[in-house]
């Protein structure tokens, strides 16, 4: 199977030029994009499990991969949460390798030109090097078929691509 473009592309054009711009002795120092995790919370509507069933079927379809549910880290009282236990607060899914690369790709080139008053994404580096985007509507993913679909609901998609750092491999 051949390697996906994005991944073909940054392997022979960017790398050497980060290198170059860097000033880096070593290939293996130039950052380079480690995974990405998508994930979702179910939100108020935690304990709907038709809702969940919808929110995972959603994800899948977008990333190409099964989610996994997340349970509560911590609980709190307010929301009736409780650590580790009752109706899963949310999924999520860790990309790697190929699926990485292309869902970057397909992310980059598809679905963020369809969104509508488009006027780039901003630059929310933090100090790991890890980039996270926030995705309100599903509807920008082909894959997402929302005409006369009664299992779609619209909720918040969180991105984060982490990234391997100078010094860090």
């Amino acid at each position: 199977m051949p390697a996906p473009r994005l991944k073909a592309l940054y392997q022979g054009t960017y790398l050497k030029e980060l290198q170059a711009e860097l000033n880096l002795k070593n290939v293996h120092e130039v950052p380079a994009l480690e995974k990405i995790v998508v994930s979702v919370g179910t939100g108020k509507k935690k304990d709907d499990k038709r809702h969940f069933e919808i929110v995972k079927n959603t994800v899948e379809k977008i990333t190409g991969q099964a989610p996994v549910a997340r349970l509560a880290k911590k609980s709190i009282a307010t929301f009736s949460i409780r650590k580790g236990m009752g109706a899963p607060i949310g999924v999520s899914v860790t990309l790697r390798g190929a699926r990485m690369y292309e869902f970057m790709d397909r992310l980059i080139n598809v679905a963020l030109p369809r969104v509508r008053d488009f006027h780039g994404v901003g630059l929310k580096f933090d100090k790991g090097g890890n980039y996270n985007l926030g995705i309100t509507e599903q509807s920008i993913f082909p894959r997402i078929d929302i005409r006369g679909n009664s299992g779609f609901a619209r909720f918040a998609d969180y991105i984060c691509y982490q990234e391997r750092q100078q010094g860090s491999f």
